[in-house]
């Protein structure tokens, strides 16, 4: 009898992973720690550099997470109000194979090609694949199953190029400043700034955001501030799996609240332009109530959706101040929101008054269908009770075109 009862479940076990695709049965996430190059900061500092040919998963595969933190020389998570983490981004690029550099910033326009994502801002904005900012400790980027992000596909690398990886990381020392929260937002009057990296003149009513807290930037520090010398890094952990036929490839889309896009025609028919500013600002609400109820910055714009598909994943991006964003149908229907996580004490991940998470949405699978030509309202919220300067409103969406 025991011997048949241990038949019976060796039969069953085979016919469950029989009936599964060979490949979900028996593949395996894998999941590697990378560091990126030194972050060199001290007292008010910003640094924002561009990291060409960095460490990556390499190979045809679908990546199924990618989280980051700022850790220093000892791998401790720095703080946020040591180290404010503005954004990091993650981006693709197709080179020349046989190069002797990979700074793209050193080659020839033609010995590149930018990988962007399938967004719809113009070229040159917003191609990152994954990107977040001081939320990134408590923000899911998981891709469920069956779905990945496919890179590596040989069918999609230009002849004679090889596919590269860059991580853009915008960090600020704000360790003895003067005004933290007016460090973190870019003032320029902070960074006593009045033209931007390339020396052409800021517009007088340019009053803060990335024009002035450009790599090298120092933010006003207290008298007497030490210039302590840190180094640090970014800390990531990508989660990859082999890519197979089992596997549904998704789709990476970003909207900008400040999108500033316009309906054109050509020969081909009616076009948009996506001029996606990325950052705007917040003016301070006239309300008299002491506790600046209602004092919400309430921005949105209608888009075209120039694709079709299923939503698997979506997350937003906002800053100090924000209060959440949602997507909406034309109708109304909401089909993903995200809300911002405030921390409440002092440790790394807990910050009190920064975002240290955003939720995010994971849709039933089929259940949010985007149809091609369809409008959609994407909203983003902040508190107005002070101003804010720099702020952002970004939208991630993973979308597939079938669902298995």
């Amino acid at each position: 009898m025991k011997s048949f009862n241990l038949g019976w479940f060796s039969f069953v076990a085979i016919l469950l992973t029989s009936s599964l695709p060979f490949s979900l049965a028996s593949r395996r996430v894998r999941t590697d720690v990378f560091l990126s190059p030194k972050i060199e900061l001290e007292s008010g500092l910003a640094s924002n550099k561009f990291y060409f040919d960095v460490d990556f998963p390499r190979g045809h595969i679908a990546l199924k997470s990618f989280n980051a933190e700022v850790v220093d020389e000892a791998g401790n998570p720095v703080p946020l109000h040591d180290t404010y983490l503005h954004h990091w981004l993650v981006v693709r690029f197709f080179v020349r194979k046989g190069l002797g550099t990979r700074d793209i910033s050193r080659l020839n326009s033609s010995d590149y090609i930018s990988g962007r994502n399938s967004g719809i801002c113009n070229e040159g904005t917003l191609e990152q694949f994954f990107g977040l900012g001081s939320e990134t400790r408590k923000t899911a980027t998981h891709i469920p199953d069956p779905y990945g992000i496919e890179i590596g596909n040989p069918a999609e690398i230009p002849s004679g190029f090889e596919e590269t990886w860059a991580i853009n990381v915008h960090a600020i020392d704000t360790i003895g400043v003067e005004d933290r929260m007016g460090c973190i937002e870019c003032r320029c009057d902070l960074y006593n700034v009045t033209r931007d990296q390339s020396g052409r003149p800021l517009s007088p009513n340019y009053k803060g955001g990335l024009s002035c807290c450009y790599d090298g930037a120092r933010c006003r520090r207290k008298p007497g501030s030490n210039d302590i010398k840190r180094t640090l890094y970014l800390r990531y952990t990508v989660k990859w799996i082999d890519m197979d036929s089992s596997i549904v490839p998704v789709k990476v889309y970003i909207f900008d609240i400040a999108d500033m896009w316009r309906r054109s025609r050509n020969s081909t028919g009616i076009n948009a332009e996506h001029d996606c500013r990325v950052e705007y600002n917040i003016e301070p609400c006239r309300s008299t109530g002491s506790t600046g109820n209602g004092c919400i910055d309430n921005k949105s714009i209608s888009l075209d959706m120039p694709f079709s598909g299923y939503v698997i994943y979506g997350v937003a991006h906002q800053h100090a101040g924000g209060v959440g964003s949602v997507l909406y149908r034309k109708n109304g229907r909401p089909l993903c929101s995200s809300v911002p996580e405030y921390g409440k004490g002092e440790e790394a991940g807990n910050e009190a008054g920064y975002i240290v998470g955003m939720s995010t949405c994971y849709p039933k699978p089929g259940s949010v269908k985007i149809s091609k030509g369809e409008t959609l309202i994407l909203e983003s919220k902040y508190s107005s009770i002070q101003q804010h300067t720099g702020v952002m409103g970004l939208f991630y969406l993973l979308v597939a075109q079938k669902l298995s």
